[in-house]
């Protein structure tokens, strides 16, 4: 059990550190003027996962470094230990924002000059997920099944012996989340995190980004529900079969 002030500033750094590398790959390859634009997906899916292996190393010692409401819903079906959830949950939302602010500023010249060019691709995609074609029943199956792909072998490899203790499951989880990006993130984007997407479409709202467009918030549950039902039916698995 970690301290309670330990564990909402652990999760606020963490997730602030996720965003900021995960969101500023998407505005590296989006944004004009950029030296990584068009970099490709495969790109993206690196920059995602080496942000969670950043900040997840980083916020371990202080929360044990959930990131992402998903995981932190499964540990607690798992376990049955739900007092601590409200604090994980706001550690993570106010680190999303903070981490989706701080790429906006990272950017800031770029996100200027992308006002001004006739070819320059949304923003909201930098900070947020949106499906490839819209279709709520399928949408939301994607995020269920990606969210299972990584709630429920985060849970798992808590029984390998000695994973934990040297540190290797952090690096562990950090490649899964590349391998679900590019297996399972074609569809919707792979959420599979309700603080990563919707910390940063609240950033995108708020922030005076040129020509921002909509932040499209008719979609923003499905980036929410899907990861909350795949996390609360990996716990219920985990109990079931393990």
């Amino acid at each position: 059990m970690y301290a309670n002030g330990d564990v909402l500033v652990g999760e606020i750094i963490g997730t602030a550190i996720l965003i900021l590398f995960g969101a500023g790959v998407c505005a590296a390859v989006t944004l004009n003027y950029s030296k990584a634009k068009s970099a490709g997906w495969v790109v993206i899916a690196f920059g995602w996962g080496f942000g969670v292996l950043a900040g997840a190393y980083t916020a371990g010692p202080l929360s044990g470094g959930h990131l992402n409401p998903a995981v932190t819903l499964g540990i607690a079906i798992d376990t049955g230990e739900w007092g601590q959830v409200p604090l994980y949950v706001l550690g993570q939302m106010i680190g999303a924002i903070l981490g989706a602010v701080l790429c906006w500023a990272a950017y800031y010249a770029q996100f200027r000059a992308n006002a001004d060019n006739e070819t320059a691709l949304p923003t909201l995609g930098i900070f947020s997920t949106a499906p490839e074609i819209r279709n709520t029943t399928a949408n939301l199956v994607t995020e269920i099944i990606a969210t299972v792909g990584l709630v429920l072998p985060i849970l798992a490899f808590g029984l390998t012996k000695g994973l934990g203790e040297s540190g290797t499951a952090t690096l562990i989880v950090a490649f899964l989340v590349v391998g679900i990006g590019l297996s399972l993130g074609g569809p919707t984007g792979y959420a599979i995190n309700p603080a990563r997407d919707l910390g940063p479409r609240i950033a995108h709202a708020l922030l005076p980004i040129p020509n921002k467009g909509s932040s499209d918030w008719s979609y923003s549950w499905i980036p929410v529900a899907g990861p909350l039902i795949g996390g609360a039916l990996s716990g219920l698995i985990f109990n079931a079969a393990f």
